[in-house]
Formats: structure tokens, C-alpha cells, sequence
């Protein structure tokens, strides 16, 4: 079902032809919302990254100026934008050309149907649009009770620390941490004895080295309870919100920021396979379901070359994302898959190989359903697609001052654009302690995976947490291969070998 508020009668015509062509294809859109706006308005609304109304924050001033910027000077267009919500708004740039907005029209709707049915948006909000303007007067409220300046100071260190979140944890069973009586009496528990069936038997089956042994396993294990957190965990704001002295209206910013990241988290992590269903499912119905008039058939071309051309050396979403769900599909419309197939060796045989199974339209739902970037290129980004989509990994040349190829090996490929998507691109950041030295201090752990933190990056971070924690904090992390901890006690940074 699609609706509209302000298209005209020659696009709304359009946009029911194209949603009920995505029904016949399986596509299950959200009822979808269509709004056209000039290239300002699209802009703001790009601005407050896809909402009509956001909280008061100079952030939004700055994004608006450079997306004003690059339209005004021809460097980019934003042809659409879509969000993710229940009913799905849309919006178009009036000044697109017809075919331009047919396409953006299929486009929207794959994403919608994306939005709709794939796992890792099952969770995020679909009533965002409402709760954005609720947190956009709670800011307000919160500016005329504290002043302007110190609520936009703390909503920046709050934005500082935005990604320090754990994005699979709403996929996983709460664990209840134990009361400090429960942590005590674990202590306390008694020693279980083997059985003995004779009581002089009890010595010999129990002696007293191994009642000690067990008697300072439970104590050890009391010990690691009585840990704070019990637990490392990866989500250092819900840490902060829970034991971090902050007031009342401090607390509601961080609040509102941490559940603003957990909505937009899944975009992150869904990006690649994403816009290549959008995509895919944009390309089908305009060449083939939905027939362009041959006046448009070049334009629609030219945008579509756009759509999905290399930039310099960088990865482009679409490109990578489509390709891939094709090369999936030819895969299992003629049976490339299964151990029979994986074992031949020989490429021109894997080549050839067609059992005409016609699973192919199947496979590509299922992944629709199930998958992220990350699993999604884990598992079937593989070195056929590699050598067939000419994929390389570039390093700058000085001399020459391009781009140039420096590695050619589908492992190192993979690997390469994996550690790019794995959460999200940012450190792995997790709370190790909050009574660091049993003074109240916060130690938080780098789990280093060959990447060094950037030391100004980490100075900062350090110096917003200590105003949330208002004691001195810490991070373990290994700069040139060396494990250290950096901190911060509010006044001077320190920097110390483990």
C-alpha cells in the first residue's frame, strides 16, 4: 500500500503502478508515504539524517551547509531518502526528471520492504518518526531549565561517545546481574563431597586437598562475581546511564542520544546489502516488470551507470551489493552450491556446471531475511565473484598522486572489507572495570585487532568520559605492539606500560 501527501497526479499514478508490481515480485513494502521537495527542504531533511525535525544542535547547521555546498557546486544530489518507519516516508526531489523519480519510486520500495523484513531491523523502533520529535521538545525543555550552552556542551560529549554501544545486544537474553547478598552467600556455599558409601571410605574419597581445592574455587568465583561490572560489556553508555553520577536532565540526553545510535545501528550494518536489494529490485522492475518508454531508456541507463560506478579506488555500496545478490542468484538458479559442486577444482567445470535447480530468486529472499553486511559478504563473497568483479585494494601514490593497485589476493580482499564492516568500522570498546585501583575509577579495554587507536581521538574520548564519570578513567589498549593504558584523571593524561 503507498500514499502520498503532495505528488502529482501523473506520479501517484506511477508509484501505484510500481507498488503493485513489487507485490507480484514478493516484495512486502510498508505502507509508504511519499513527499515531494525542492532540493532545500530535501537537504534539510538530509540534515537531520532523514527526519523533518530533529533536537537543537549546531550539528544540523553544519551538515546542511555542506550538503548545500556540494549541490550548489555540482559535487553530489541526494535523488532520495527514505526512513525507516511504520508507515515508511519517502522523499522525492521535485526537480528530478520522470524516469529519475520512477526510479527513486522502485528504489524506495525495496528499501521498505527491507526495512520491513529483514532480522536486524526487527527490533529498532518503527514509531522513530514520532520519538524524534519527542526527544526534539525534551532538548527544548531541557535548554530552558539548564541555559543554551551547558545542555548543547553535554549533548557534544554525549555525541563524542555515540558509537560506544554494543549493536548485538538487543538480539540477546538479558542476564540479571546478582545482589551483593547473593554475591556473599555464593561465598558461603558449602563444599560438595563425593558420596561415600562407608563412612571411613570419606578420607580417602575426600581429602583435604581436594576440599581446599574446591572450597577456593567458590571463593575465587565469589571473587569474580563481586566484580563491577560482573561482566566486561560492550555497551559503555547503558554502563554510564546505570552508575555514572550525572543529574536528572543529563541522564535524558544521554538517554535520548544512546537510543537514537541503537536506531540508526542496523543502517550501519545493513548499508551494502541493503541498497544493493534496493537496487536490484529498482533494475528489474524498470527493465523488465515495469517497461520504460523508449524516449527513456538511455536516461534511465545514465542514472543507473551512476548508480552503481567505481569512485576512485572506493567501495561503492550499491555496486558491491548488487553484484553480489546477482551472482548469488545465477549461483543457485543453476545449482552452483552443495559439496558435489564445492569440490571441483577445476574452473572451467565450475564454470559450466548447470543443473537448472532455479533456486535463485529463493536464495536471495532468504538472505534479504536473515543476513547482514558482515555475514553477507562472509559467506558468499567468494573468489570467483572477487576475480569476476575485477576487485582490488589501492594505496596512494605520491609520485603519481593516484590511486594505485597494491593487492590482487581475494584473501586479503575479504579480509580487508570485513575488518571495514565489522561493528560498524569503529573500535571494539568494553567497560573492564568501574573500581579500577578500588577507587571508583573506570577502566575500559581496546580489544586490539591490529589497528592502533588514534592517540588525539583517545584523548578526547578520555577527557568527555571523565565529565560523564567525574573520576579519573582509563582504557588498556597496545600502541606499537606494546600494551598500555591511557588515562585521564581530569586535569593530566598518563600513559603507562601494562
Amino acid at each position: 500500500m503507498h500514499s502520498n501527501s503532495n505528488l502529482t497526479a501523473q506520479l501517484h499514478e506511477i508509484a501505484q503502478s510500481l507498488h503493485a508490481k513489487s507485490r507480484e515480485v514478493g516484495l512486502d513494502p510498508q505502507t509508504t508515504v511519499f513527499e515531494l521537495v525542492d532540493y532545500k527542504q530535501l537537504n534539510e531533511v538530509a540534515a537531520y539524517g532523514g527526519f523533518p525535525t530533529r533536537y537543537p544542535h549546531w550539528r544540523w547547521g553544519m551538515e546542511y551547509e555542506r550538503l548545500s555546498k556540494s549541490y550548489t557546486y555540482g559535487l553530489s544530489v541526494i535523488y532520495e531518502m527514505v526512513i525507516n518507519n511504520d508507515p515508511c516516508y519517502a522523499y522525492l526531489l521535485r526537480s528530478n526528471s520522470l524516469v529519475a523519480q520512477k526510479t527513486v519510486i522502485a528504489h524506495v520500495y525495496g528499501h521498505s520492504d527491507f526495512f520491513k523484513n529483514n532480522y536486524w531491523f526487527s527490533k529498532t523502533n518503527r514509531k522513530m518518526l514520532d520519538q524524534m520529535a519527542n526527544h526534539a521538545n525534551m532538548v527544548r525543555r531541557i535548554i530552558d531549565e539548564v541555559g543554551h550552552d551547558e545542555s548543547e556542551n553535554f549533548i557534544d560529549v554525549c555525541l563524542s561517545l555515540e558509537n560506544l554501544i554494543d549493536i548485538h545486544s538487543s538480539f540477546r537474553a538479558s542476564t540479571k546481574a546478582l545482589s551483593q547478598e547473593e554475591v556473599e552467600n555464593m561465598g558461603k556455599k558449602p563444599v560438595a563431597k563425593l558420596h561415600a558409601e562407608r563412612s571411613y571410605m570419606d578420607r580417602y574419597m575426600n581429602p583435604q586437598e581436594y576440599l581446599d581445592q574446591q572450597r577456593k574455587k567458590i571463593e575465587d568465583s565469589a571473587e569474580k562475581m563481586q566484580k563491577f561490572p560482573q561482566q566486561p560489556t560492550h555497551d559503555v553508555l547503558r554502563f554510564l546511564l546505570d552508575f555514572a553520577p550525572m543529574s536528572s536532565w543529563q541522564k535524558k540526553i544521554l538517554q535520548l542520544v544512546r537510543d537514537e545510535a541503537y536506531y540508526f545501528a542496523p543502517q550501519g550494518q545493513t548499508k551494502i546489502l541493503n541498497e544493493g536489494w534496493a537496487t536490484y529490485w529498482h533494475s528489474k522492475m524498470m527493465t523488465k516488470l515495469a517497461p520504460l518508454h523508449a524516449s527513456e531508456i538511455v536516461d534511465y541507463c545514465d542514472h543507473y551507470a551512476g548508480v552503481v560506478a567505481n569512485h576512485g579506488g572506493k567501495m561503492n555500496p550499491y555496486r558491491l551489493g548488487v553484484s553480489l545478490l546477482r551472482h548469488i542468484e545465477k549461483r543457485w538458479d543453476r545449482g552452483q552450491f552443495g559439496m558435489e559442486y564445492q569440490n571441483i577444482d577445476d574452473y572451467q567445470q565450475r564454470s559450466r556446471w548447470d543443473t537448472q535447480v532455479g533456486k535463485g530468486q529463493e536464495k536471495i529472499f532468504e538472505i534479504r531475511r536473515y543476513h547482514n553486511d558482515v555475514t553477507f559478504l562472509e559467506e558468499y563473497f567468494d573468489e570467483d565473484f572477487c576475480h569476476e568483479s575485477k576487485m582490488f585494494l589501492y594505496d596512494y601514490d605520491e609520485r603519481s598522486g593516484k590511486q594505485i593497485i597494491s593487492n590482487r589476493q581475494f584473501k586479503d580482499i575479504k579480509n580487508y572489507l570485513l575488518k571495514m564492516l565489522t561493528n560498524l568500522g569503529n573500535p571494539r570498546i568494553s567497560v573492564s572495570d568501574g573500581n579500577y585501583h578500588n577507587r571508583g575509577e573506570l577502566l575500559l579495554e581496546h580489544h586490539h585487532e591490529g589497528v592502533d587507536l588514534q592517540h588525539e581521538y583517545t584523548i578526547e574520548v578520555l577527557r568527555n568520559l571523565h565529565r560523564v564519570w567525574k573520576r579519573p578513567v582509563h582504557i588498556k589498549t597496545v600502541i606499537d605492539s606494546i600494551a598500555k593504558c591511557v588515562g585521564f584523571d581530569g586535569h593530566n593524561h598518563s600513559l603507562e606500560r601494562m
